[in-house]
Order: C-alpha cells, then sequence, then structure tokens
C-alpha cells in the first residue's frame, strides 16, 4: 500500500487526541502515568496543524507526525500509528521521509522509557542522550550528507 503525508487541518484534532490516548496508554499505564484527561490536553494544548502531518494509507488516515521547530532543533513529536498498523514498516518509512527533508540544524525526539519505538528511532540514525524515570530524549546522529541541508519553509 502506499503511504502520503498530508498537511493536518483544525478540524484533525478530535481524531488525534483519541489517536495519541488510545497508542500511550499501554506505556503509560506500565509506567504507571496514565490519566484520561492528562493524554488529551497535552495533545489538545501542543497542536499546531501547521507543523503536524496525517499519515495516509491506502485513503485511510492512519497516524501523525510533528516536525516543529525550536531555533536550531527540529523535535519530532506525536508520531502516532493506529495500533493495528504498527509493526509492518510503515512507522520507519514514515521517519525516513521526515528526516530526509531539508533541515539545517538537530533533529530530536523523545520516546518513553521501555517503549519499543525506541528501536526504531536506533534503526534509523537516533542515539540517546538523556533520560529521566519517564523519557529518553534522543538526537539524530550527523552524517555528511544530513550536515550540508539547509532549512525550507513547511508546507
Amino acid at each position: 500500500m502506499s503511504i502520503a503525508l498530508r498537511s493536518s487541518r483544525p478540524g484533525d484534532i478530535d481524531w488525534l487526541v483519541e489517536l495519541r490516548a488510545d497508542v500511550l496508554r499501554p506505556d503509560l499505564e506500565r509506567l504507571a502515568r496514565y490519566d484520561e484527561r492528562r493524554v488529551r490536553d497535552r495533545m489538545r494544548l501542543s497542536f499546531r496543524p501547521e507543523w503536524t502531518r496525517v499519515i495516509v494509507e491506502g485513503g485511510d488516515d492512519v497516524g501523525s507526525i510533528t516536525a516543529r521547530p525550536e531555533g536550531s532543533v527540529r523535535w519530532i513529536e506525536h508520531f502516532y500509528l493506529a495500533r493495528e498498523r504498527q509493526g509492518a514498516g510503515l512507522g520507519g518509512d514514515v521517519l525516513r521521509v521526515v528526516i530526509a527533508e531539508p533541515w539545517e540544524g538537530t533533529t530530536r525526539l523523545n520516546v518513553l522509557q521501555g517503549s519499543p519505538a525506541r528501536r526504531l528511532y536506533e534503526r534509523n540514525g537516533f542515539v540517546a542522550y538523556a533520560e529521566d524515570d519517564v523519557d529518553v530524549f534522543m538526537t539524530l546522529r550527523a552524517s555528511p550528507s544530513r550536515r550540508t541541508r539547509t532549512a525550507r519553509p513547511r508546507d
């Protein structure tokens, strides 16, 4: 099946909030951090349609990914795939597309402690640089081709 990334719209927020709550629930419960309200509020408070894209597979909205600029750092956030779409390589395909986009600076993300998603990030060049009881903070290793890219406006 083919995948595409479409620009998000303000009307996507309700679906994205529920996607986040469903995807994060197992890891947050394992870490004793799941809160029905907080998991949804955090998405509502940080959602910026101009930085967020919806992952579309076979015509269905199946996930999201945000690339949020903060100075010279690009933060990969709100990267969620519907649970039934996980484990088939779709996440790796999406992540490679996003990190290949022109960006001059560092690309970072955080992943919950013990999450299987950490292996996805490591396979794609991310390394841990800090962690706490809940999160592992990762940065994309620089490669010669990544160092020569320049920033471009978001579509």
